[in-house]
């Protein structure tokens, strides 16, 4: 327990005694976020927040975590290292979207192969149990590269993603300390030590955005922590602190992101565009355009995720795939109900 406070408040101090450097940096080099047709901001901002939360999260982890509990950590922090550097060259230097799959998919490999971060079976969707390795390995690293890049995508307006990965870290690392995986639990908290402290400069008035290097890194995290939510209810027969529909229930605690991703490329398919196109049809664009500030919309989509977490604990009795449709059935309908009311508005305006 001590070991996990600690991790929490050497990521927090070194995070925030870092980010006043890497923003005066930052304003000096011009490595600046601009304002654009698709930006939320209005003022030129520093994108390099990320740099920040790696330091903190990086060093909390190494200090912290007990060398007998380090085993396959070493492999996730050689994963860490590979999504900073793609995070960074991005932030400073665009690179292009195959050159940035290409590391995930990298980073995504070590995890699978190197770090044991896989999913070995369905869990009964659709009836299917146990798959085979290969199966398993395609899976796990699209599972991986789809939790990385739909932080990155949900990353639009000051504090929601640190907001959410607080959430996030806070609830699966506080699962993974009631059932005794203490390196999994020091790198959720450390990771929310850090992210504590970038909200203090993130909220608004925005000083500094985490950009791609902090989005892409709690990304990695999130997935981490998701598989190994996931997995490890198969040693755990018994606990009390075991879910039924483990699979469901970790996708309740992502659904924001989650959802936000899958709900976009669908609206851009169907328009015929690339999914990959951006453009301003996020939740929290849509929040955004109901009026909502920044704060506000991020307070709304916190909470909203707070209440998709409880709703799967309540309902994890129901069954994988049962729960999957409820959660899902409710996040559209709540998406359509936001949006129409955008729409209402518009028309009020040109009436």
């Amino acid at each position: 327990m001590y070991d996990i406070i600690l991790a929490f408040i050497t990521s927090f101090a070194l995070t925030y005694l870092a980010i006043p450097s890497i923003i005066h940096i930052a304003i000096k080099k011009n490595l600046m976020d601009e304002p654009g047709e698709r930006r939320s901001h209005k003022v030129s901002t520093p994108s390099l927040g990320g740099i920040g939360i790696f330091a903190g999260t990086l060093f909390s982890i190494i200090m912290w975590t007990p060398f007998e509990y380090f085993g396959d950590l070493q492999y996730i922090l050689c994963a860490f290292i590979i999504i900073f550097l793609i995070g960074a060259k991005d932030d400073m230097d665009p690179m292009s979207p195959s050159k940035k799959f290409m590391g995930e998919l990298f980073a995504a490999g070590i995890l699978v192969f190197r770090a044991n971060v896989r999913l070995t079976s369905l869990y009964g969707f659709f009836g299917i149990y146990e798959i085979p390795e290969f199966a398993s390995i395609v899976l796990s690293i699209f599972t991986i590269i789809v939790i990385i890049n739909a932080f990155n995508l949900i990353d639009g307006i000051n504090g929601l993603s640190g907001s959410l990965g607080l959430l996030i870290t806070f609830v699966l690392g506080t699962w993974f300390y009631l059932v005794g995986s203490l390196e999994i639990s020091i790198v959720a908290f450390a990771l929310c030590g850090a992210l504590v402290a970038f909200l203090k400069y993130n909220i608004t008035p925005a000083q500094i955005f985490m950009g791609d290097t902090g989005a892409l890194l709690l990304g990695l995290v999130c997935s981490i922590l998701a598989i190994k939510f996931i997995e490890l209810h198969n040693e755990l027969a018994g606990s009390p602190y075991t879910f039924k529909s483990a699979p469901s229930v970790a996708i309740a605690i992502l659904i924001l992101p989650l959802f936000d991703t899958l709900r976009v490329f669908v609206l851009r398919l169907i328009e015929g565009k690339s999914p990959f196109n951006p453009d301003r049809k996020h939740i929290h664009h849509i929040l955004i355009d109901l009026g909502l500030t920044h704060m506000q919309a991020t307070g709304v989509l916190f909470l909203t995720n707070i209440l998709f977490i409880l709703l799967a604990i309540m309902l994890q009795d129901v069954g994988n795939l049962a729960l999957l449709l409820i959660i899902l059935t409710l996040a559209m309908g709540m998406s359509i109900f936001a949006s129409r009311m955008v729409e209402r508005k518009k028309l009020k305006h040109t009436v």
